[in-house]
């Protein structure tokens, strides 16, 4: 699914000049809609620059970004050291859990020890989620399945217990889904830091000041849509994937707020310590050499 956002504002006399085209990716959840919703639908001033936005689902973008397939794309905080030498992160727009976050669920109350030896479905293996997992239960068997497929497929026997994340951490009690071990709540036991999830990552090959403008036409998109809550989650809506309108703006609020205008010094050193873990795990090769643009 794409679509394009572009404005004359701020061009100049000449508004014969070319504009410069910025493709972006992100995923088509409500929280992502939300975040760009007044950059997809014109509400902010990106002088000289043509976005072309590009929905898909977070693995899929996370592989992408290891191609440097898009200048901006939401990416998993587990897929950065991958894609390091092609983009830096941007300093707004990430999506971080303050003590809740992704979650082990199942139709049987397994306690956390059980549920290590249990096969688990997942939701792609550079997602933030596989790699709280794995941090959480070394070497725990897991199976890729479809973000969206784990709760029916968990449901259906295929597998005994799954590892939710987007609004499936809201709804799965109403499958009469057990929650065995929420991932944002054991981090911060573990660090006494928030769960980073995922951020926007900006491509190097746009230099510095082409990378700062773009940084801040995003943090305005997302300045409007705080400051603009009801029409933004209105159209937020159309991504909400069943919730009621009460659901989205909760799951909303949980991912987007201040934070996601700036992570603060907490948040920088929680996406530090995540990595760094991750890499002397074992789950992550390249050792993370974070640049915030």
């Amino acid at each position: 699914m794409s679509v394009v956002s572009e404005t004359t504002k701020g061009r100049g006399k000449d508004s014969s000049t070319p504009l410069r085209e910025i493709t972006v990716a992100h995923s088509p959840d409500s929280d992502d809609a939300f975040m760009f919703y007044s950059l997809a639908t014109h509400k902010v001033c990106t002088p000289g620059l043509r976005f072309t936005h590009t929905l898909s689902d977070i693995e899929t973008l996370n592989q992408k970004a290891r191609e440097g397939v898009y200048d901006v794309s939401a990416i998993s905080f587990h897929a950065y050291p991958y894609i390091q030498d092609k983009y830096a992160l941007m300093n707004c727009g990430g999506s971080v859990g303050e003590g809740y976050g992704p979650m082990i669920v199942s139709p049987r109350p397994f306690t956390a020890d059980e549920v290590k030896t249990k096969l688990i479905a997942v939701p792609g293996t550079l997602t933030t989620a596989y790699l709280a997992l794995n941090l959480f239960a070394p070497g725990i068997p897991t199976e890729v399945v479809p973000f969206d497929q784990i709760i029916p497929q968990v449901l259906e026997g295929k597998y005994e217990a799954g590892l939710i994340i987007h609004e499936g951490q809201l709804t799965y009690d109403k499958s009469g889904l057990h929650r065995i071990v929420d991932l944002g709540r054991w981090w911060q036991k573990v660090t006494g830091l928030p769960l980073p999830l995922g951020g926007n990552a900006i491509r190097r090959a746009l230099g510095p000041q082409l990378m700062a403008a773009v940084t801040a036409v995003l943090r305005d998109s997302i300045h409007y849509a705080l400051d603009h809550r009801e029409e933004a989650l209105a159209y937020a809506m159309q991504f909400a994937r069943d919730l009621d309108n009460q659901s989205a703006d909760k799951f909303v609020g949980m991912y987007v707020n201040e934070r996601t205008l700036d992570y603060g010094p907490d948040g920088r050193e929680a996406v530090r310590r995540l990595l760094d873990m991750g890499h002397k795990a074992g789950i992550i090769g390249p050792e993370a050499q974070i640049d915030w643009a």
